[in-house]
């Protein structure tokens, strides 16, 4: 295959850093790595030529207007999870990032947003629109602008379910750094039934799955939303994984009913904001053809709870 050259934003994030340290490895391409600070990406960028680093925010992201026009791949994963500039960083300097690059030139970009901002069909979820974070908000503001670009019909956009992922050179993801959490609670949370299902992605299947959208770009009849997952996993099926990992039994288990929940808040005056209350009534945060490295024929990393435990350095339960 020919060396393209390939732009990728955030690199110093968790999924940014599977994803450098996948292209860095196992492609040859020339890779320019966007980060707003060097030191926080822990890749091996001296492992072979053609990798450099571009120190700068993505607010500046117009200083590098004539190497952007240069750019075959682009993959954006940079993202403000919160604050101030969260609209600027997540919108318009994306959209100014996407304008910068030369349609004529530019074979695919590969646009990260989440799976939040969809609906169980794969559509857009109009209540992320509205009653969503920031970060979701903008993700949701940022999809529905895209189409108006001259770069439109060259956008890949993937939609990650949960992440997990992380290690001693990674930084962990919000879901994996709450895993240790949960299971110091477990000894409570084995009795309790829940209705509710999700699926999760590791950072290194997510890179494998771009990696492979790099080498096979969708056709014009193919879709071009991509919602990243393993299987569809109940909220039972996971605590039921758990204590298996852990060897801890289930003698029974107490429905949590979505009246007895509300029933706690209002009792103890918890505080919710808009997008919790409606993500607990929503509950089904599923979605339609996952994809994941095994459904495209190649091997999954991550796959199952007990895989998310034993990554995360949870220790198994030994007879």
């Amino acid at each position: 295959m020919s060396q393209k050259r390939i732009l990728v934003t955030g690199a110093s994030g968790c999924i940014g850093h599977y994803i450098s340290e996948t292209l860095i490895q196992e492609t040859q391409h020339e890779l320019y790595l966007l980060v707003r600070n060097p030191k926080k990406l822990q890749v091996d960028t001296q492992a072979r030529p053609g990798v450099t680093v571009l120190q700068a925010d993505m607010q500046e992201i117009g200083q590098f207007a004539d190497l952007l026009k240069t750019i075959d791949i682009a993959v954006l994963t940079a993202t403000a999870w919160g604050g101030d500039a969260t609209f600027d960083i997540n919108v318009h300097k994306t959209h100014e990032l996407l304008n910068l690059l030369d349609p004529n030139r530019c074979e695919q970009v590969i646009y990260f947003s989440t799976a939040s901002v969809l609906d169980r069909n794969n559509q857009p979820l109009k209540e992320a629109g509205k009653l969503g974070t920031d970060y979701i908000r903008s993700k949701y503001d940022c999809l529905h602008k895209i189409p108006q670009l001259a770069i439109a019909p060259k956008v890949t956009a993937v939609f990650p379910t949960l992440v997990v992922g992380g290690d001693s050179n990674k930084p962990y993801s919000h879901v994996t750094s709450g895993i240790a959490e949960v299971t110091k609670y477990i000894d409570l949370i084995r009795y309790l039934k829940a209705d509710g299902s999700f699926h999760f992605i590791h950072g290194r299947d997510i890179a494998t799955v771009v990696q492979y959208l790099i080498d096979n770009p969708p056709r014009e009849d193919e879709p071009r939303f991509v919602v990243l997952g393993q299987a569809q996993l109940t909220v039972n099926q996971a605590i039921e994984e758990v204590c298996a990992y852990l060897g801890k039994k289930i003698f029974f288990r107490i429905p949590l009913s979505l009246s007895l929940a509300n029933l706690i808040i209002v009792l103890f005056r918890i505080q919710m904001a808009a997008w919790d209350r409606f993500s607990m009534n929503y509950r089904h945060f599923t979605y339609q053809n996952v994809v994941n490295p095994a459904n495209l024929g190649l091997p999954n990393y991550c796959a199952t709870m007990s895989d998310v435990l034993k990554i995360s350095g949870v220790e198994p339960f030994i007879k």
